[in-house]
C-alpha cells in the first residue's frame, strides 16, 4: 500500500466520526390524544313573560226602586244580577336564567421525565452491545389516570428485537404522572423515545 492510499483511508474515517458528530437525535416528544367534546348549543334567552293585566271590574250603579202602586198587583222587577269580580290572573314568574358552563379545562399531558419517578433506563441487551446494535425506539404509551402503563405499543422500532422488547419491559414498569384535565387525573397516550446507544 501506498502512503496516498493511507492518506485516503484515514480521510474516510475522519469523515465518516465528523458527519457522524453532526447528526443529532430529535428531541422527545410528548404527543397528547384527546377527544373534544362538541360546543354547547347555543341557548337563546326566552322572551320575558308578562302576565296580561287584568281588566277593571265595570260596577253598574244599582238602579233606584220606584215606588210600588197597591192598586193592582204587578210582576216585581228581576233583581239586578250582583256584579261578577274578576280575579287578576296569577302571576307566573320568569325562568331563572341558565347557569353558564364553567370555561373547559385544558388538558395536560402525562409525563414521564420527572426526577422523582425514578424510571430506570432499559438494559442495553449484552448481544445487542457486542454486535454493535444500536437505535432509537419510539413508544406509544396508554398512561391510566393512576400513573401506570395501561399499554405499551413499539411505534417506531430501532431496527433490532432485542433493543425493542428491552425498552417495552423497561417501559412497563415505569410509573408516570398521568394527564389531567383540570384538577382530575385522566388517563391519556404519551410517545417515549428511547435511545440505545453504545456510548452508554
Amino acid at each position: 500500500m501506498g502512503l496516498g492510499t493511507v492518506v485516503l483511508v484515514h480521510l474516510l474515517v475522519l469523515f465518516g466520526l465528523v458527519r457522524m458528530k453532526l447528526i443529532a437525535l430529535p428531541a422527545p416528544l410528548a404527543v397528547l390524544s384527546v377527544s373534544l367534546l362538541p360546543p354547547a348549543p347555543e341557548i337563546k334567552p326566552q322572551p320575558e313573560i308578562v302576565p296580561p293585566r287584568p281588566k277593571p271590574v265595570e260596577r253598574r250603579p244599582t238602579p233606584t226602586p220606584q215606588p210600588i202602586q197597591l192598586a193592582a198587583p204587578a210582576e216585581a222587577p228581576a233583581p239586578a244580577p250582583p256584579p261578577i269580580a274578576v280575579a287578576p290572573a296569577p302571576t307566573v314568574a320568569a325562568p331563572p336564567a341558565p347557569v353558564a358552563p364553567p370555561p373547559a379545562a385544558v388538558p395536560t399531558p402525562p409525563r414521564f421525565d420527572t426526577d422523582y419517578l425514578y424510571n430506570p433506563k432499559p438494559d442495553y441487551p449484552a448481544i445487542s452491545r457486542r454486535l454493535g446494535e444500536q437505535g432509537r425506539v419510539l413508544l406509544r404509551v396508554h398512561v391510566a389516570s393512576d400513573g401506570t402503563a395501561a399499554d405499551v405499543q413499539v411505534q417506531v422500532s430501532s431496527g433490532s428485537p432485542r433493543l425493542d422488547q428491552s425498552a417495552l419491559d423497561a417501559v412497563r414498569r415505569w410509573r408516570f404522572v398521568p394527564a389531567k384535565l383540570g384538577k382530575e387525573p385522566i388517563a391519556a397516550w404519551v410517545q417515549v423515545p428511547i435511545a440505545f446507544t453504545l456510548k452508554d
